[in-house]
């Protein structure tokens, strides 16, 4: 819990002048399971995610309810856990309306919004993300006590462990200082997983005997996953997605079989459906489960929409879409932009592809095709 409040502490890109006003948003959301507790939180830029998952065998008591609250972990709560011995028990108490721990008292309070972006974005990056190295307790010390410096590396397996190098292979970790946060749990670890997809976002998944640590990082360091795209092609979603949702448990990952029985839909009309939900926060991704978990945000989800500008575009763009053969042509700033085969022919397509999520022309042909 202090490595995760030390990460919504963090100002890995901000200006300084905004630096007060962030600190005082600094407040991990709190999920309850049907047998374990989830805690997540932003970096004040929003490029770096954390989430620590307190399991089962952590855990002794009643589950009274199910549910998401968040709190403020002040300094009050941050000198209480620094008080705890390892091996020590401690009273837990989470629910509607806060949190006690160690005889300490956190009140629920408003989330900013931005962290609704924030959210969905980083959820919307763990399901594309794949496994791509493993190491064991030893060789997940020596990498996180020998970390130096603070700009972007490549990570690559080094025998039975990891190593970062300049050259171009293996994973890319922009911000290594990011990755020193790992340190305060290292010695806790007895491994450590380290998940990325081509778009360029990668995570950190230490193993603990009663917990996991999982971090995940943006492309870049003045990247906030904020300010990502790859939501929205299930933003334009048609699934049925309210069937799923009234379908939804509080188990520690949810099954697709099951939510298909429960929803009387297919399992992969259930797939898309919850990648539709998890655009809109109601769902979380567990990399090491390989799959999505429950929880409500406490936000009214109709504002995901009106937070991604190049949606709203493409919803003005959706009446002049034009189909010759099949090539679409969307009109742009002077030009006709063609759409062959999840390609197009604008600017913004040129600098990023899809590592940002679709152009506002793809978007619209993506409507039109939607539309009855």
């Amino acid at each position: 819990m202090l490595a995760l409040s030390r990460v919504v502490r963090s100002r890995f890109h901000t200006p300084a002048a905004m630096l007060a006003r962030i600190l005082r948003e600094a407040d991990p959301v709190i999920t309850c399971g049907v047998d374990r507790l989830r805690l997540e939180g932003f970096s004040a830029c929003c490029s770096a995610y954390a989430r620590v998952d307190l399991q089962p065998e952590a855990l002794d008591g009643a589950w009274l309810s199910h549910g998401t609250t968040n709190v403020d972990f002040n300094a009050e709560m941050r000198a209480a856990l620094t008080t705890l011995q390892e091996g020590e028990k401690c009273a837990l108490t989470v629910g509607r309306e806060g949190l006690e721990l160690a005889g300490v008292r956190e009140e629920k309070v408003p989330l900013p919004l931005r962290w609704l972006k924030g959210f969905v974005e980083a959820q919307a990056h763990q399901a594309r993300m794949q496994l791509k190295y493993e190491v064991d307790a030893t060789e997940t010390r020596r990498f996180l006590r020998e970390l130096r410096g603070e700009k972007d590396a490549y990570l690559t397996s080094a025998g039975k462990g990891l190593r970062l190098s300049q050259v171009k292979s293996g994973v890319a970790v922009a911000g290594v200082g990011r990755l020193k946060v790992l340190q305060d749990v290292a010695r806790h670890a007895r491994g450590m997983r380290v998940y990325a997809h081509d778009g360029g976002a990668c995570a950190f998944s230490l193993q603990m005997p009663e917990a996991r640590f999982v971090l995940v990082l943006s492309p870049e360091v003045w990247r906030g996953f904020s300010g990502e795209g790859q939501v929205l092609e299930q933003l334009v979603s048609e699934a049925s997605w309210e069937r799923v949702r009234s379908s939804l448990t509080w188990q520690p990952v949810l099954s697709l079989e099951e939510l298909s029985r429960r929803a009387e839909l297919p399992p992969d009309e259930v797939r898309r459906a919850l990648a539709w939900l998890g655009s809109r926060g109601v769902v979380g991704y567990d990399l090491d489960l390989g799959g999505w978990f429950h929880r409500t945000l406490p936000y009214d989800y109709t504002l995901v929409e009106a937070m991604h500008p190049r949606l709203q575009a493409a919803r003005k763009l959706v009446d002049r879409v034009r189909r010759e053969g099949s090539d679409f042509w969307v009109p742009g700033t002077d030009v006709e932009h063609r759409i062959r085969e999840g390609r197009c022919t604008c600017p913004w397509f040129s600098q990023h592809g899809t590592e940002r999520g679709p152009c506002k022309h793809i978007l619209a042909v993506e409507l039109w095709r939607d539309e009855p």
